[in-house]
This record gives structure tokens, sequence and C-alpha cells, in this order.
């Protein structure tokens, strides 16, 4: 028997939420807010936590400072229900990111720290045996980590688990190829632009073909317009749900949570798809990414 439904690796780090005028104009300008939250963050943790709100005994591998930001984080963790995991830190201060947020678009500013701790050889088979699937989160931001990802996944087959991956946005812009990763993937899930650049094909039909035929399922992020999955053999969509919407962060990340919960419980594609996409629908009802998240009540039986 397996301790956790699912491990979520990754990052986890305050988000520190900022609504109003957040646009920055230099030369010593002041501008007013009219909303500012320090939140859980990190795709990692956003995730583990929709996991755990929708019902998933849930663990998160992630490095965290022994500093104010890395308390606020294991406080939150706790709180979500996460069992924290905690990776080597390295002796760096723990992460955190800046989202400036608009209605309709945000920008983030990153500080590394702890998010890009974790190395190859951290995801032994003794923490992989502990959990039936295992999600990475953030992969462009833990560089070391994906130059043994392939191997760790490979491994995390033999032992019987399943596998995904959300490489999130990559700040470098490069987009290095992730076939090697890919190969032992049974779900990729990334966004119209991450499908986009990370195949150099612009129709997301064709970028998704060029991956299926390896094997993997890919689960796309499509905005306000839900979601779309790819396998071998076949394709659906799904439509999201109308919300009022304060805040997008984390929307994807409760949408690989709702997409996990209800793979993890044995439904098919084209009722994941549609959990996927109510889940990060509703996640944007509040600030940040955790507010808001699915309950099992919110999803269809």
């Amino acid at each position: 028997m397996t301790e956790f439904d699912v491990l979520v690796v990754g990052d986890a780090n305050p988000d520190l939420l900022l609504r109003g005028d957040v646009r920055p104009r230099f030369g010593q300008a002041e501008q007013l807010l009219t909303a500012a939250d320090l939140v859980l963050g990190g795709s990692a943790a956003i995730t583990a936590a929709g996991c755990a709100r929708l019902g998933l005994c849930t663990a998160l591998f992630a490095a965290v400072g022994d500093d104010v930001f890395g308390a606020l984080v294991r406080q939150q963790l706790t709180e979500c229900g996460v069992t924290l995991l905690p990776a080597d830190g390295r002796g760096a201060p723990t992460g955190l990111t800046v989202v400036l947020s608009e209605p309709d678009d945000r920008g983030m500013l990153t500080l590394p720290g702890t998010i890009s701790a974790l190395r190859p050889g951290d995801l032994t088979d003794e923490l992989l045996g502990r959990a039936r699937h295992v999600h990475v989160a953030s992969l462009y931001l833990q560089p070391e980590l994906a130059t043994g990802l392939a191997g760790d996944f490979r491994r995390a087959r033999h032992l019987g688990l399943t596998t995904s991956l959300d490489t999130n946005w990559d700040p470098a812009e490069k987009w290095e190829s992730l076939s090697a990763i890919l190969e032992s993937t049974d779900f990729f899930l990334p966004n119209a632009a991450e499908l986009h650049a990370i195949t150099g094909r612009p129709d997301p039909d064709e970028a998704a073909a060029s991956l299926v035929r390896n094997g993997t399922t890919v689960v796309m992020k499509d905005g306000a317009r839900g979601a779309r999955a790819w396998w071998p053999g076949g394709s659906c969509t799904a439509p999201g749900r109308p919300v009022d919407v304060v805040d997008t962060t984390g929307a994807g990340d409760s949408f690989n949570a709702g997409f996990l919960a209800a793979h993890l419980s044995g439904r098919p594609i084209t009722e994941a798809i549609t959990w996927a996409a109510i889940a990060g629908s509703l996640s944007t009802r509040a600030p940040g990414g955790t507010a808001a998240q699915a309950t099992p009540a919110d999803l269809p039986t």
C-alpha cells in the first residue's frame, strides 16, 4: 500500500500579489495599489493544495529555507492538508514571486532561491515508492532537476507510478527540448503558449500530434475556453465555467489538480479534462492560487 495518492515535486514559495496600478513607472514615481496579498505560491505548492482540497492524500517534495518566508510556506501547506517532504535547500533563502496582476494579464518577478535547489538523484526510489502518481511542476525554474528527470520518470514508471509534467513558462525563453522526458510522461499539461513554444508548432493539433505519437497524453489549458486533450487514438474538449474573475494567479495549477484528482479516482480522460477546466475556472474567484480552489462538491459526479 502506498502512503500518498500523489507526490508533487517542485517549487514552494510565497507570492506577493499586487493589484491596481501595477505597471512600474521609473523616475521615482510613486503609484497606489488597490490590494496586496502575501499568499502561498509556486506551481507545485498550489497544485498540491488543490489536490488535497479535492480529497487526494498529497505530499509535496520541495525545498524551503529556514527563514520567515519558509515558515509561511510550511504553515500554509499544513493548513491546506499537504504533507511537506523537505528537500535540501542548500543554504539558499526561500524563493519569492512578486505578481503584478491586472484583470486580463499579469507579470511575475521571481527570486529563485530554494526553487532551483532540487538536483538529479533527489527523487529516490524510496521517495517515489511512497506514492501512486508523481507530478513535476515549474521544470524550467529547476534546471538541475531537469537534467535527470527523464531517468526519474523511467524509474517511477518501473515502480508502478503514473507521471505528469507542467513545465510552466521558461524565463530564459530557450525552450530546450523535453523529448527524452516526455517519452516517459503519461500526461503533459501545458497552456497553449507553452505547447507552441516547446514544439515550435503554432497549430495546437499539430503540436499535440508531435508529442502524442510517442504515447504522451497532452492536456492543454485553453484559458476561458476551457481545455483540450489529445491522446493516442482520440481527442476532446471541455468548456470552462463562467465566473467573475478576480485574479488568474495559479489557475493552471488548480487545473492540474482537477485533472489529477479525476485521473487518480479512475475517471476517463473526457471526464478528467472537464474536472480540470472547472477547477481552473473556479480558482480565479479570489486573490492568489489557493483561496478559491474547487472542492469535490463543485465537480460533476
